[in-house]
């Protein structure tokens, strides 16, 4: 989670049901979500052994500007006690909601959820805002008309909102006229739903994002509200309050990303007409694509420090993804099951484990027929047949050599720039299996590989 301003406040804190024993302290949030708890003293009534549980499900806090504050999940990572003088205990907590106090075991639902991610201004690229200059008059015309919200129904029974916040010109204006506008995702619920609900859908869409824009871009400017959570909005109506929400949501990049349309690989222009399509058959996917969704996600957000580990995952993404698409295998079920039982009639009983062991997988294709499938429905981007077999034998040289260190493998496999570009490669294998995933034609494939400047830097590299 980004965290655009610094969040470094004091209030006083305590445990739900003992709010007579109020503790001061200083409630710190990173940029990232890491969140900490510094308080004078600890909570616990009396010494209790040191092997004891120090897990705290649940603290409760009234902090300067945002009022009440809940933290959850949280325990100890230094617990000093003082002898006679001041100690100071430092407290992990999972997240943080602003706005409101939960009780220790009362479950937090909402029936809102809303969030931002970097750069989405820029994917959505619509503007209400319109400027007519007149040169000759030196005059300048700002028009703003809100656009309107664009709802997506989700399969779960959410529905999904690409919604426009919007501020005016203030008084006085004599120097400056401002208008600001920016765009958020909204999740809504008419039933109450578990927070984690919520942030799981969060998750998923930020990762559509991070694919969308070929970049890692991270969760931000997160509120949920609920039916039950109310306050007095002044006119003699209760309104759902606001609660902001802070947690180390993933993916997270300390660089803020600066994206235009062009280095994306699509923008919301280019899926426009079936917004609601793709962002169901991306949330689906993960139904039977998360192991390969996370091993390329792992690879743009640097889990690898070094260029040989990224390849492997990518070259485990790749299989494990043709594994969960595929269920081709050398031969069919009964006849394999024949051949096995006709060769283990014929083998020594003291071998029999081993064998079976080895059998076991017999019937699997290997991972160089695996990428051959994989690159079959693109094999237009990716160069003539010979510069496609070559591309596929160094592929599979090179992970067996990184996987099995095998010396006769040494010289065959990739190295230094070699290997560089064979991650690029597999990034692009991802890229468009992941647009036929979401329900891109093979047209509107074609028109993204001409138009992305960095996918087709991939796919070209030699």
């Amino acid at each position: 989670m980004r965290i655009e301003e610094e969040y470094k406040k004091t209030g006083y804190f305590w445990l739900p049901e003992k709010e007579e024993n109020k503790i001061p302290g200083i409630l710190s949030i990173d940029d990232g979500g890491k969140i900490e708890l510094e308080i004078v003293g600890h909570f616990d009534e009396g010494m209790k052994p040191l092997t004891s549980d120090d897990n705290l499900s649940r603290i409760i806090g009234h902090v300067e500007k945002d009022g009440l504050v809940t933290l959850d999940d949280c325990f100890y990572t230094k617990k000093n006690f003082a002898f006679g003088g001041i100690s100071k205990s430092k407290i992990i907590a999972n997240k943080v909601l602003s706005g409101a106090a939960w009780d220790k075991d009362e479950e937090v639902a909402f029936n809102t959820f809303s969030f931002s991610v970097d750069s989405l201004d820029e994917w959505v690229g619509i503007s209400g805002i319109t400027v007519d200059n007149d040169w000759s008059k030196r005059t300048a015309t700002i028009i703003y008309n809100p656009p309107e919200k664009i709802s997506i129904e989700l399969n779960n029974g959410m529905m999904l909102e690409i919604c426009f916040a919007y501020t005016l010109p203030g008084l006085p204006n004599l120097t400056e006229a401002k208008i600001t506008q920016r765009a958020y995702f909204r999740l809504e619920s008419e039933t109450l739903r578990d927070l984690s609900d919520f942030t799981t859908i969060a998750f998923k869409i930020t990762n559509l994002m991070c694919f969308a824009m070929d970049e890692i871009v991270s969760l931000k400017n997160v509120s949920a509200t609920s039916s039950e959570i109310l306050r007095d909005g002044g006119d003699d109506k209760n309104y759902p309050a606001p609660i902001s929400i802070y947690y180390q949501s993933i993916p997270f990049s300390e660089k803020i990303p600066k994206k235009i349309w062009h280095e994306m690989l699509f923008n919301f222009g280019a899926i426009k007409t079936n917004t609601q399509q793709v962002f169901n058959n991306w949330l689906n996917a993960y139904e039977f694509l998360s192991p390969a969704l996370g091993l390329y996600f792992s690879t743009k957000a640097g889990a690898q420090k070094y260029l040989d580990g990224k390849f492997l995952a990518l070259a485990q993404g790749i299989e494990t993804y043709h594994r969960r698409t595929s269920s081709e295998t050398l031969m069919d079920k009964e006849s394999y099951e024949t051949l096995v039982s006709e060769i283990l009639k014929r083998c020594p009983d003291e071998h029999l484990d081993w064998l079976k062991g080895r059998l076991m997988h017999g019937n699997e294709i290997n991972l160089g027929k695996r990428i051959k499938k994989i690159i079959e429905p693109f094999k237009d981007h990716l160069g003539t047949s010979k510069e496609r077999s070559k591309l596929l034998r160094k592929i599979v040289d090179t992970r067996n050599y990184l996987t099995h260190y095998s010396e006769s493998l040494h010289d065959e496999s990739a190295k230094g720039r070699d290997l560089w570009v064979l991650c690029q490669k597999m990034e692009a294998i991802f890229n468009l299996h992941f647009l036929k995933v979401i329900g891109f034609t093979d047209e509107e494939i074609h028109g993204v590989v001409e138009n992305c400047h960095p996918l087709k830097r991939k796919l070209k590299e030699i």
